[in-house]
């Protein structure tokens, strides 16, 4: 304590004054001065190393909100500025969101559906409310449309497909993965925008004989499929954005390993108290039991 003193009391009074005040060798003050400054250095060594293992692990997509978070549930005690201003020096940053577009083609001449939904993203529990859409991936080979249903109640993806076109077959099979995996009950209402395959009566037809109640975003509208819009991009900025596929195949297994190995099980999102959708599905499960 006598030397915690001195440290702060230096820039005002003499070392060896306040040393002879306290009764204590300059030596000795010196000595501890170097021994604190290296254990300050070595803390933030091991700073360091957590954040950045940390960053490694979420496939340097976590900004300083996520991966303090991370390293709190590891036991490694830090505020977000220090890990903030800490990726800053060891030039470590999350890519940013690019401008998402809309792939689906609503100008079409089948019936569409009431926007039941209308921008409602919170619900109490899961297969109470899906969200499905259509976005593109480049490859050397050419185009691959990927299709998803999420749940709007942990935002996990439920069903996904990959084709090479954007036939009502894609859709479709992304709904068959979703309807196989979580067995909905019927009035499990149905979000999607008005694309021609959304639109088609092939899928409508399923949707009814699923019990499913089918919502329609607004004519060219993108906020009222959100939770959707945003998965893409970060679909893309996590993945997309970071690798050229010489093919479709290597494409398909990328974006079925990040969605299955990844996104659902170990992603952190923000709007789930920074939990994965697994994770806040199990808490759900267990508060429900």
């Amino acid at each position: 304590m006598r030397y915690a003193f001195i440290a702060a009391e230096k820039a005002e009074y003499p070392v060896t004054v306040l040393c002879r005040v306290l009764r204590v060798t300059r030596s000795g003050f010196y000595v501890w001065m170097k021994r604190g400054a290296s254990a300050r250095a070595k803390r933030l060594e091991e700073a360091r190393l957590w954040i950045r293992t940390a960053f490694a692990s979420s496939r340097e997509t976590y900004g300083s909100p996520r991966l303090t978070k991370e390293l709190h549930e590891s036991g490694f005690v830090i505020g977000r500025n220090q890990v903030a201003r800490e990726m800053r020096a060891m030039g470590l940053a999350a890519r940013p969101p690019k401008r998402f577009r809309v792939t689906t083609d609503s100008n079409h001449e089948q019936a569409v559906a009431e926007n039941i939904l209308d921008r409602q993203f919170q619900v109490a529990g899961p297969n109470q409310a899906w969200v499905t859409d259509i976005t593109y991936v480049w490859t050397r080979e050419g185009w691959l449309y990927v299709a998803v249903v999420l749940d709007l109640f942990a935002r996990r993806v439920v069903g996904w497909a990959l084709d090479t076109t954007l036939r009502t077959d894609l859709v479709r099979a992304a709904l068959e993965m979703a309807v196989g995996r979580r067995l909905p009950a019927a009035g499990l209402l149905h979000h999607s925008d008005r694309g021609s395959q959304y639109a088609s009566r092939d899928y409508r037809r399923r949707l009814a004989q699923l019990g499913l109640v089918c919502s329609m975003s607004r004519r060219g509208n993108c906020w009222d499929n959100a939770v959707c819009e945003s998965f893409f991009a970060t679909l893309k900025v996590e993945l997309v954005y970071r690798n050229r596929w010489n093919d479709r195949a290597t494409a398909r297994a990328a974006i079925a390993e990040y969605i299955e190995c990844f996104y659902n099980p170990q992603r952190r999102h923000s709007s789930l108290g920074y939990l994965s959708p697994t994770d806040y599905e199990k808490i759900h499960d267990r508060i429900a039991a």
